[in-house]
């Protein structure tokens, strides 16, 4: 359980054999980077299966903190989520000083690689006293040129936000800022869930501002347009008329999912026989054109729902969906087939 406090990923490996704290100082020490590589991978696993290798910490600042090698930057981000940085008395350990002055340099490093490790790692990180000293880092990341940076620096700041909110007490506003300018769409989808969950109104403001082009945007965003389009009319159904006309736009997506999430909103926007038309449609589409036999399975389920609810609408498409049984798997031709029995 402590483990699983301190670090955000598993491993599990069962050819790990334990091996003495020496050996791998050893390891850490050599010149050749394929050694000390292989190294840190075996003390990874090793403290992933519980091993105690606070003693190594040291090595790993003098002998891997200072090597360029891309890989193991990487090994040494994964190293620094799975150790512990306080001490039993739950003070910070000071070794923690110059790890939190490498992230700072790492932040400023004019490769765009290593300033993106080391804001994944901060989007993970819970320590205030390590995130403290580094804010002023994490606000310039915003405007890097390159959009890999940016995006990483959304969720650091969505992080910081989330657990220590005096910190940066104006990421909201930042972030509203941000996503107004920004052009690339995982850094705007990033930013736009940061909103949702933590300032549901600027949220909804960036959503409606932009809400005549909500097609244009990519399906990542999309996707999370529609979930707060829901969220919000749960709150406040008499906002259901905001959202209906930009939903209905949607539904001619490229996107599959985008297209399932519409219909399944439309439903729950509005009972008009034209939107629960719509809905159905795509629906079928989705079950005539899809690979997944278990999408289709789920399909169908929301198929039997609106048949409960409005069987004339489904009568009138009921031609698209005896296209279904084209396939070959028993259980979706079976549902296909008692779907049609109760609707004739």
């Amino acid at each position: 359980m402590a483990m699983e406090k301190q670090c955000t990923y598993l491993i599990y490996d069962d050819s790990v054999v334990r091996t003495e704290p020496g050996e791998l100082a050893s390891g850490l020490e050599s010149n050749d980077v394929k050694s000390k590589i292989s190294t840190m991978k075996k003390i990874i696993l090793l403290m992933l299966n519980g091993e105690q290798l606070q003693s190594l910490l040291m090595k790993v600042i003098q002998f891997i903190v200072p090597n360029e090698d891309k890989q193991l930057k990487k090994l040494l981000y994964l190293y620094l989520e799975a150790v512990d940085k306080r001490s039993a008395d739950g003070n910070l350990l000071p070794e923690m000083i110059l790890i939190c002055n490498m992230i700072r340099n790492d932040l400023n490093h004019p490769n765009e690689f290593v300033r993106g490790s080391a804001l994944r790692f901060l989007s993970k990180m819970r320590e205030k006293d390590i995130l403290e000293p580094l804010v002023s880092s994490l606000r310039a990341n915003l405007e890097h040129r390159h959009s890999y940076v940016r995006r990483n620096a959304v969720l650091a700041i969505y992080n910081t936000f989330k657990c220590f909110e005096d910190l940066m007490p104006d990421a909201p506003e930042l972030i509203a800022e941000f996503i107004d300018g920004e052009s690339d769409v995982s850094a705007k989808r990033n930013a736009f869930v940061m909103l949702c969950n933590c300032d549901q109104e600027r949220a909804v403001a960036y959503q409606l501002s932009v809400i005549d082009s909500i097609t244009s945007m990519g399906d990542i965003i999309q996707l999370n347009m529609l979930e707060l389009i829901r969220k919000v009319c749960r709150q406040d159904p008499f906002q259901k008329s905001k959202y209906v006309r930009a939903v209905f736009n949607l539904q001619s997506s490229a996107s599959n999912s985008v297209a399932f999430e519409c219909a399944s909103t439309l439903v729950s926007l509005s009972s008009a026989a034209t939107a629960v038309k719509t809905a159905v449609q795509a629906y079928c589409t989705l079950l005539g054109t899809h690979s997944d036999n278990n999408v289709k399975l789920i399909v169908l389920d929301k198929l039997s729902d609106l048949q409960q609810k409005h069987p004339e609408v489904l009568k009138t498409l009921i031609m698209d969906i005896i296209r279904g049984l084209n396939s070959p798997n028993i259980d979706i031709r079976k549902k296909v087939l008692g779907l049609v029995m109760e609707l004739v």
